[in-house]
């Protein structure tokens, strides 16, 4: 009996000692050794499946599982037809903006491009060393006494510039060939906007990089433009007030972006360079091992730990980044629990009891209101629809414990 296999269509590079074969279109990717990319090529050559065992063990010495490496490619929804049966397809995400044409954005990914960001940017660095008053500060952030006001006009310049973060990362991908999609996310106790980027992976290295890096380059150039208009022009009035909000939240939205404990545009860019296919979720899984062993658990925790299969290199990169994972994860909670939490409800109270003051007040306090509230309803809708599942599952599984404690006891 022989066995022919038909794959989608899939994308091949090298990676160190390693091959990254998958599907741009889905972002599925898997980091596979040599002979497994071996395999790949002869079963599309096309070898049937036994042929391809025989030839490895020719060429190898060994003999290798083809079968059950074709199982694990179909699972993964790479395979397209074995043995003349279509086999299920994997949806595909609907990308975002899709009137966005590769054709359209392909000069994005000219070597030209970013020199000409560069050139922005030591502009506007020049100015600022001419003229150091013009240092963005926090205190730009409340440049009214009317605290509603300023938080919902500085809310839309954030969602402004968050905007065009994303869209720069999204048009970077597109102009790679990679279908993309935007979101909004949860990291932790904050609300996100994030554009998955997966399928860049089939992508070179200097490509890569650009899409990791260009949401923080528009931020960075935005800054740099402003320093410029703020510097040569000199603009007063709301023009120049709206200048310097601009420059203090695309400057201050930068740091967030090294809380690599977090999936930021800084993380994937160090995930890539320490050659590890899924460092966040390598690193999580190694926590919760020694969270099992702190506690005692070591009967279920016994053996190898997480990350045993994984190449030297790649196994020290996870166990370096999951205790960064683990000490930003405390303090991120801790700051929420004793500072942003109080915070939040300090503003609530305030905006609330301007509610019974002057139509200017109350109008100040309503927009504080809806700013604060429009934000964590956003962020429980985002959690909601990423762990409702996670959440639905919990929820049985104690039903059932309940149920069959209930029995245990009756008998």
């Amino acid at each position: 009996m022989t066995t022919r296999v038909i794959f989608r269509e899939l994308s091949m590079r090298q990676e160190g000692d390693s091959w990254v074969v998958g599907r741009p279109e889905t972002g599925d990717f898997v980091m596979v050794p040599e002979v497994a990319h071996r395999a790949i090529t002869l079963l599309s050559a096309p070898c049937t499946v036994e042929e391809t065992t025989l030839r490895l063990r020719v060429e190898t010495g060994q003999d290798i599982a083809v079968a059950d490496f074709v199982a694990s490619l179909d699972e993964l929804g790479f395979v397209a037809v074995i043995d003349g049966e279509a086999r299920p397809a994997t949806e595909v995400p609907k990308p975002t903006l899709p009137w966005l044409r590769q054709q359209h954005l392909s000069w994005l990914l000219s070597p030209a491009v970013p020199w000409f960001a560069g050139a922005v940017i030591i502009a506007g660095i020049i100015v600022l060393v001419r003229e150091p008053h013009l240092t963005p500060r926090f205190g730009d952030l409340t440049w009214t006494s009317h605290a509603g006001l300023a938080l919902a006009v500085d809310a839309a310049v954030g969602w402004i510039l968050v905007g065009l973060h994303e869209l720069a990362h999204l048009a970077t991908a597109r102009a790679a060939g990679v279908p993309a999609q935007t979101r909004l996310a949860t990291r932790l106790q904050f609300l996100a906007v994030e554009t998955d980027v997966s399928g860049v992976w089939a992508a070179p290295r200097r490509v890569r990089v650009t899409v990791y890096l260009a949401g923080m380059c528009i931020e960075l150039v935005i800054a740099a433009g402003c320093l410029l208009i703020l510097g040569l022009a000199h603009p007063h009035g709301l023009a120049g007030q709206m200048l310097s909000i601009t420059l203090a939240e695309s400057v201050l939205f930068l740091p967030s972006q090294l809380l690599v404990f977090m999936r930021t545009d800084v993380y994937f860019l160090l995930q890539d360079l320490a050659g590890c296919a899924n460092l966040y979720a390598d690193g999580s899984a190694y926590v919760r091992d020694l969270a099992r062993r702190a506690v005692g658990r070591r009967a279920t925790g016994r053996g190898n730990p997480p990350g045993r299969d994984l190449p030297d290199r790649e196994r020290r990169a996870v166990r370096c980044y999951a205790w960064l994972l683990l000490v930003g994860t405390i303090a991120c909670l801790a700051d929420a629990a004793f500072i942003a939490v109080p915070a939040t409800i300090a503003l609530l109270v305030r905006g609330a009891t301007e509610l019974d003051r002057g139509a200017i007040d109350m109008l100040d306090g309503l927009a504080a209101l809806a700013v604060l509230c429009s934000i964590e309803v956003l962020w429980l809708y985002a959690w909601w629809r990423r762990h409702s599942g996670q959440v639905r599952d919990c929820l049985r599984n104690w039903q059932r414990a309940m149920g069959g404690g209930d029995k245990h006891a009756a008998e």
